[in-house]
């Protein structure tokens, strides 16, 4: 079992940066792979951005790719998002999600077993 955490959320300007952070807890978190998401309101999930159990592989939504850099130390158990140049289309609560090995697209939510709490990112135009 892997349990998450979601940090570092808040209000920002258009253009500036914020960093979230998911802290996991259990031995077993180095196996899966890690998956950022974000849901606005009245809107589905949306797939921000993975990374593999290796850090071998990042993988970005369209929306966010070249802003936004995925990481995780296994070491530590967590897994940052760096967001940049920040839109006010980037505003929702953003969620960490846990996928098991082999259990399907780092792109798709239905895939992903464990899953944050969420934080909440308001971007101002």
């Amino acid at each position: 079992q892997v349990q998450l955490v979601e940090s570092g959320g808040g209000l920002v300007q258009a253009g500036g940066s914020l960093r979230l952070s998911c802290a996991a807890s259990g031995r077993t978190f180095s196996l899966y792979a890690m998956g950022w998401f974000r849901q606005a309101p009245g809107q589905e999930r949306e797939f921000v951005a993975a990374i593999t159990q290796s850090t071998i592989s990042t993988y970005y939504g369209d929306s966010v790719k070249g802003r936004f850099t995925i990481s995780r130390d296994n070491a530590k158990n967590t897994v940052p998002l760096q967001m940049d140049s920040l839109k006010p289309e980037d505003t929702a609560v953003y969620f960490c999600a846990a996928l098991r090995p082999g259990y399907g697209s780092v792109r798709s939510p239905n895939h992903y077993t464990y899953w944050g709490q969420g934080t909440q990112v308001t971007v101002s135009s």
